[in-house]
């Protein structure tokens, strides 16, 4: 979404199982967002990383 409506999502690995949170940019329980790297990517979905494992998982990095 955009606006106050906007979101992230964060994922990690927790025991072997794929873990996806979502959470809304304008909210009260964040005090802060930081981003730590950046990277190029060539989809606006990125829903094809969920199959990857390993370094094809890696998103290539913008300096």
């Amino acid at each position: 979404g955009a606006g106050i409506s906007e979101t992230f999502t964060v994922r990690k690995i927790s025991n072997g199982v794929g873990v996806e949170r979502t959470f809304p940019v304008h909210t009260p329980r964040i005090a802060k967002l930081e981003v730590i790297r950046r990277g190029k990517v060539r989809r606006a979905k990125l829903y094809y990383l969920r199959n990857l494992r390993g370094k094809a998982a890696r998103i290539k990095e913008i300096r």
